[in-house]
C-alpha cells in the first residue's frame, strides 16, 4: 500500500506538474493529485484481472489442444483444475472487485496475446506441472500458484511490463507498490468464506491520509513565495539556476511540514524527504538539502515557529 513516503512522492509530482503549468490552477492540480492516488488502485485491479486472464486461459488452450489435427489422450482430457482455484474464485464473487471492474472498465481484449504468452509460459513451468499433480489441495496452495503467476510469470514478461508501462505512466515508480498491495491481497485472502476476503486498500487510512496530502500540496503553494525568501537567504552564493527544481520543491515540502504539521517530527520529515532526493533529484542534492534545512530549521526554532505535539516533539 502506499504509505507517507510514497504520499510525499505523489505531493512532490503534484507540485512540480502545478509549478511548470501556465496558467496555475491549484484546484485542478489538487484533482490530478488525489487521481494519481486512485489511479494505483485502477493499476492493482488491472494487474489481479491479468492475473485471473491467465488462468481462463487454460480454457482456451484446452479448447486449441482439443481441436488439433491429432490430439493426444492428454490433449483431449487436459487437467484444468486451475479453473477452480480458491482464490480466483473468491476474486469472482468479491463484490469491491466487480464495482472496481466495472469503475475502470476493465478488459483485456486490446492486448489478446497477452494472457496467451503468459499462460504459455506458466504451463510450461515446473511448478505448474507441480500443482497439477497435488491431490490435497487448500487454499494456501491455491494461492501458491497464483503467487507464483504473479512473481515469476508476469512481472518476469516483458511484454506484460511494457503494458503496464504503456497504460500506467506512474508504472516505474508505483511499481513497489503494486507488489505490496497484492501481498497485502494474498494476505487477506485467507479465509474459505469468500465474503470474509478483502481487497487491499490503497493506504492504511485513506482519510487521515488525504487529508494530509491536500494539505501538504495547499500550504506548500499558499506559502511558496515565504518559503521561497526562506531557502534564497540560505543560497545567496549559489545561482539560482544552479539549484535543481526539485530540491527546491523538496525543501519548501519540509519547511511545510516543519510549521504546519504538528504531529509530525521533525526527525522524520527530513529523513523522509532526504531519502526522496535519493531517488528524484542528483547525487549532490542529499547533502545540499540536508545542509539548507539544518540552517533554516535553526532560525524556525529560534522565532517559534516549530511547534510540535504528542509523539511529534522536535527532538
Amino acid at each position: 500500500m502506499l504509505n507517507r513516503r510514497h504520499l510525499r512522492v505523489k505531493v512532490l509530482q503534484a507540485l512540480y506538474a502545478y509549478h511548470q503549468s501556465e496558467p496555475k490552477d491549484k484546484k485542478q492540480h489538487e484533482k490530478l493529485l488525489l487521481q494519481n492516488i486512485d489511479k494505483v488502485f485502477e493499476m492493482y485491479i488491472w494487474m489481479l484481472s491479468l492475473i485471473d486472464e491467465v488462468i481462463q486461459y487454460a480454457a482456451n488452450d484446452a479448447q486449441e489442444r482439443a481441436n488439433k489435427h491429432l490430439p493426444t489422450a492428454e490433449d483431449l482430457n487436459p487437467n484444468l483444475k486451475i479453473l477452480e482455484n480458491r482464490f480466483i474464485a473468491s476474486l469472482h464473487v468479491n463484490k469491491d472487485y466487480i464495482a472496481a471492474i466495472k469503475k475502470y472498465k476493465v478488459s483485456w481484449d486490446f492486448e489478446p496475446e497477452l494472457a496467451k504468452s503468459l499462460f504459455i509460459t506458466l504451463k510450461n513451468s515446473d511448478d505448474y506441472r507441480a500443482y497439477l499433480q497435488k491431490t490435497d489441495d487448500t487454499l494456501q496452495t491455491d494461492k501458491d500458484i497464483i503467487k507464483f503467476i504473479f512473481k515469476k510469470v508476469i512481472l518476469k514478461s516483458q511484454l506484460a511490463e511494457q503494458v503496464f508501462e504503456d497504460k500506467f505512466i506512474a508504472w516505474p515508480v508505483d511499481k513497489d507498490v503494486l507488489q505490496a498491495l497484492i501481498a497485502k491481497t494474498f494476505k487477506n485472502f485467507s479465509y474459505d468464506d469468500p465474503k470474509q476476503n478483502k481487497l487491499a486498500d490503497v493506504t492504511g487510512n485513506w482519510a487521515e491520509d488525504q487529508d494530509f496530502i491536500v494539505d501538504l500540496f495547499e500550504l506548500a503553494v499558499r506559502y511558496d513565495a515565504d518559503y521561497q525568501g526562506m531557502i534564497g537567504q540560505k543560497t545567496q552564493n549559489w545561482e539560482p539556476e544552479r539549484i535543481a527544481m526539485m530540491d527546491t520543491l523538496l525543501m519548501k515540502m519540509a519547511i511545510t511540514e516543519f510549521i504546519n504539521f504538528n504531529s509530525v517530527p521533525v526527525k522524520v520529515t527530513i529523513n523522509e524527504y532526504l531519502e526522496i532526493a535519493k531517488e528524484f533529484s542528483t547525487p549532490k542534492s542529499n547533502s545540499f538539502i540536508n545542509g539548507i534545512l539544518d540552517k533554516i530549521l535553526f532560525e524556525l526554532k529560534e522565532q517559534n515557529r516549530v511547534r510540535k505535539t504528542g509523539r511529534g516533539l522536535i527532538e
